[in-house]
């Protein structure tokens, strides 16, 4: 989605010429990976994380534009709402001691962004869903100006044909009843009150599969033990209230196609795969282009003549599908490369608790890939998406299935079954003892003191409103959150009165 697509008003023929396009591009993809044509000479990990602003009053900051530009680094860039920005860390080998010193990096980079948002009146903010947002943040003047942006939201909102319907209940809070929220917005701006933390993981062609299963497997863990986003308009709402919302704002389906079973584009999935073509040709089935904008190459003969193809409709298509864990083909220095591009995860509380849930993914994943079993040919996949739901509904209290192990909380599963898997695929990437102690330390003290950043929202919220009203107890929280947050200390940590 990072592409600029300039073209603001399609043809009727356009989408089929695209389809077409899409198409050569499937075929050109499966040449590919018969003849091996991708390049993996080590595993990289890479990171993107996108960050609110707020002001004084701890509001939302409609200042993205003026923040990106005093922080001058091209890095940062714009996210969907004038009140969020992106941050894109390089790639770099995932064994060793890089991410000891991706900590340092991630810990400077946002201390300068942040000391140059403040001269702009701004701040930054690691959070999964923005508790001081209201209905009027989104009004379609909020999105960021890019033209890509307003083009998105005019093609989702001209394919629903109405109103966007925000509708969720959430788990009560202390001894107050269920909170229900139900609201409408007229653009696909409530998207950008979901922040996240996006983890890649270069893969070779044929581990591709056993990778994205195995993402799949563990994304109701990685939500249960990560979430960080509790409220949304006044409202307490699920632990990671970030699935059902982004699910919710950009579904282009009105409710008769979802009655009859048409397929949302915030998608867990639905079946295991064997190769990465299942992904994107599910994609080209499935789903009609949003931006049907085609490129002159033509990917088959960019083949045939000895260069890799940009397969530039299907990259575009395949980021307006928002997988949970999704398929990446990209190029570096005109060398074809593929990813799993994980998106479960909130951003924050804290640089070291977003790298303790980094080292859990990458090391479980790596020894679930290889296991002599594979899970998945245990686990149903409708289970694994139960799970998912379950983890973001009721976080550290989620109840999961595991195979083997049955029905078992969330934090219990990951201290007896999975940390240990954890260690085993870090060292098998080859992770430095050091990188493994301290990142899944902090994962593992999480877990005995049962403190994510959503649990410890929620209880601070429910002290303060011992004295005050709601939103007087979010903006405190947010307040305190923000300075425990530069602290840097992780989650687990912090006390909640």
């Amino acid at each position: 989605m990072g592409k600029h697509v300039a073209n603001q008003a399609f043809r009727p023929g356009d989408r089929q010429r695209y389809r077409d396009k899409m198409q050569r591009g499937l075929d050109a993809l499966a040449r590919m990976l018969a003849e091996g044509n991708f390049s993996f000479p080590h595993q990289q990990m890479g990171l993107e994380m996108e960050l609110s602003l707020v002001d004084e009053a701890m509001n939302p900051s409609m200042s993205n534009a003026e923040v990106l530009e005093k922080i001058g680094d091209p890095s940062f860039t714009t996210e969907l709402g004038q009140h969020n920005i992106e941050f894109n860390v390089p790639p770099r080998v995932l064994a060793g001691k890089g991410a000891l010193e991706l900590e340092e990096e991630l810990r400077a980079s946002l201390v300068d962004a942040d000391a140059k948002a403040h001269d702009s009146g701004a701040k930054l903010v690691m959070i999964g869903t923005l508790p001081t947002l209201r209905s009027s943040h989104f009004d379609p003047r909020w999105l960021s100006r890019p033209p890509r942006y307003g083009l998105l939201n005019q093609q989702i909102c001209a394919a629903r044909g109405e109103e966007i319907l925000l509708h969720m209940a959430g788990t009560p809070l202390g001894e107050h009843g269920q909170e229900r929220l139900r609201s409408h917005a007229e653009s696909i701006l409530p998207t950008s009150a979901c922040t996240s933390v996006q983890l890649h993981l270069q893969v070779a062609p044929e581990d591709f599969a056993a990778h994205w299963n195995a993402a799949q497997c563990l994304a109701g863990v990685q939500i249960a033990v990560g979430a960080n986003s509790p409220f949304l308009l006044g409202k307490a709402l699920w632990q990671e209230t970030r699935v059902p919302l982004f699910q919710q704002a950009t579904d282009s389906r009105p409710e008769e196609l979802k009655n009859q079973g048409v397929r949302p584009r915030v998608w867990f999935g639905e079946r295991w795969i064997t190769s990465i073509f299942d992904l994107f040709e599910e994609n080209v089935r499935y789903f009609p282009a949003l931006m049907p904008e085609p490129e002159e190459e033509d990917p088959v003969a960019a083949l045939d003549s000895g260069r890799a193809p940009n397969l530039s409709e299907l990259r575009l298509h395949n980021g307006t599908v928002w997988r949970w864990n999704r398929p990446v083909y990209d190029l570096a220095d005109g060398v074809p490369h593929l990813r799993v591009e994980n998106r479960v995860l909130p951003s924050g509380p804290t640089v070291i608790d977003m790298l303790a849930n980094a080292a859990f993914f990458y090391g479980a994943q790596r020894a679930l890939a290889e296991q002599d079993r594979p899970l998945w040919t245990q686990l149903s996949f409708a289970t694994a998406e139960e799970n998912f739901y379950s983890g973001a509904r009721h976080g550290m209290n989620a109840r999961l299935y595991w195979p083997g192990l049955g029905w078992l909380p969330a934090h219990e599963l990951v201290l007896r079954e999975l940390l240990p898997l954890a260690h085993e695929g870090l060292r098998a990437c080859g992770v430095s003892d050091a990188v493994r102690e301290r990142h899944l330390g902090v994962l593992e003290q999480r877990c005995r003191a049962r403190q994510t950043g959503a649990d410890w929202q929620r209880d601070t919220v429910l002290a303060l409103q011992e004295h005050t009203d709601r939103q007087t107890a979010l903006v405190e929280m947010l307040r305190r959150y923000t300075a425990l947050g530069a602290a840097g200390e992780p989650v687990h940590t912090w006390p909640s009165e």
